[in-house]
């Protein structure tokens, strides 16, 4: 089975991107420790919009996936950035190992 990968865009309310990633980075090592078929989960800070993250998310699979999104780590991330946001957008694709 093919790994998942996604990548990510989520656009944060005006002026909440540096408070969101606060939140974005315990997440980050909430999954990594405690989310096996989480494999890689990056943060990106595009140059051009204040307002917004992009995330690189690999996963075992589909399966794991959802393990992920349906998680505590996602419930607590939820929770704590409650009205940080205004959109999340994603590509999911299949990663193409060499």
């Amino acid at each position: 089975m093919a790994k998942l990968a996604i990548i990510a865009t989520i656009k944060t309310a005006p002026g909440e991107r540096d408070e969101y990633l606060k939140h974005l980075r315990a997440h980050v090592e909430r999954c990594r420790a405690n989310e096996p078929g989480t494999l890689q989960f990056e943060i990106l800070t595009p140059h051009d919009d204040p307002d917004s993250v992009m995330l690189y998310e690999v996963y075992a699979g589909p399966e794991a996936f959802q393990v992920h999104w349906e998680g505590e780590s996602m419930k607590q991330m939820r929770r704590d950035t409650k009205g940080m946001h205004a959109s999340l957008s994603g590509v999911r694709s299949d990663l193409v190992e060499w």
